[in-house]
């Protein structure tokens, strides 16, 4: 099959393009317009591979965007270009209104004009699958409550506002036009190639540089924690297995507090970091957690996300492979095997690979 591939660049979506060329026979054509969170270097890996095609184009670009549904006539679209970071969205909503939005908005006329190209059997088996968040549902109050697919949409923040229209468009695309859709709403993902703004990545290379490690509030907003590798799985599993209209919630079974990540992190950076490689002398003696520093909560913090990720496992057979204990010990080693890429990323170098890049 044939993958087209939105923000293949980006974290999740460069996950599932390894995942894809590492362990099937399909074709993915990665497009990605290459924003500050795009890096190719996620991609280094399969970039040889003759099952492996990039496309430097804005999903804003409905021009751009028929051109590649007519070249490359895939079966299966995986949505991932979004606008991400919380924080981003409080200071400049305006993006993410764009490319959430308006950006989904043209994805789907583009799928929607070639899927009635098609002739019937390969519209039967053409798939838009949107990838969204749980930050859709807003804030859990109940301790024993979990996201369930039905649960009602209450989002807090510009960004899960915009996530929550996009899957609305989507659905609605669905019911108005039969265009053969999947939704997928995920929890906090972590793992490697995660770009340094997030909380982890962010908590693991302020630590090795000896700087504070900033944490909202008093720490103790909890999330389920999801390993990427676990998510990539899951999600081809869903765009290649399930009926058109279907949601699924997709979750790591790991809630923790964020104070309670941060802690693991030190923990574990004072048992893998070398003194000869990264002197402790940066934290003043007194250990990684003598880093952590307590910051104003964010407008708008959502306390808890739990989700209930039942219904892939029953109808799907899916269940992350990754506890959190062995997640989190291998993304610390996989940062500390791989100075060359996040260093790139903060000093802003790998921007020369995006700005070069073209078709």
């Amino acid at each position: 099959m044939k993958f087209l591939i939105t923000g293949g660049a980006g974290f999740i979506g460069s996950a599932v393009i390894r995942h894809i060329i590492a362990h099937t026979s399909d074709t993915v054509i990665n497009v990605d317009k290459l924003s500050y969170a795009g890096n190719l270097e996620s991609l280094t890996l399969v970039e040889s591979s003759s099952r492996y095609h990039f496309e430097q184009v804005d999903i804003c670009d409905r021009k751009e965007l028929d051109r590649l549904f007519a070249f490359y006539q895939p079966d299966i679209v995986m949505h991932l270009a979004a606008e991400s970071h919380v924080d981003r969205s409080i200071d400049g909503p305006a993006d993410f209104i764009q490319t959430n939005i308006i950006g989904t908005y043209n994805l789907l006329e583009a799928s929607r004009a070639y899927w009635n190209g098609l002739d019937l059997e390969r519209k039967e088996q053409f798939r838009f699958h949107h990838i969204s968040t749980d930050e859709v549902y807003g804030d859990l109050e109940n301790p024993s409550d979990l996201f369930i697919e039905s649960t009602s949409y209450k989002p807090s923040s510009p960004y899960s506002a915009s996530k929550a229209s996009s899957d609305h468009l989507v659905r609605a695309w669905q019911r108005t036009y039969n265009l053969p859709t999947l939704v997928t709403n995920c929890s906090n993902n972590y793992g490697p190639y995660h770009f340094p703004e997030k909380l982890i990545p962010h908590i693991i290379l302020n630590a090795l540089q000896g700087k504070p490690l900033p944490i909202y509030g008093n720490g103790q907003q909890i999330r389920d924690w999801l390993y990427v590798e676990d998510h990539a799985r899951a999600l081809y599993l869903v765009a290649t297995q399930s009926k058109a209209g279907e949601t699924y919630n997709i979750g790591g079974h790991n809630e923790k507090t964020n104070l309670d990540v941060v802690h693991m992190l030190c923990d574990l950076l004072e048992e893998l970091v070398p003194e000869n490689q990264y002197s402790k002398q940066h934290a003043g003696g007194g250990g990684f957690r003598s880093l952590i520093s307590f910051v104003q909560d964010r407008p708008g913090h959502d306390l808890r996300y739990a989700i209930d990720a039942s219904k892939i496992e029953k109808e799907l057979g899916w269940r992350p492979k990754e506890t959190f204990n062995s997640g989190i010990r291998k993304t610390v080693s996989w940062y500390l095997e791989n100075e060359a890429w996040w260093s790139r990323v903060l000093d802003g170098s790998y921007s020369l690979t995006r700005l070069g890049s073209g078709v």
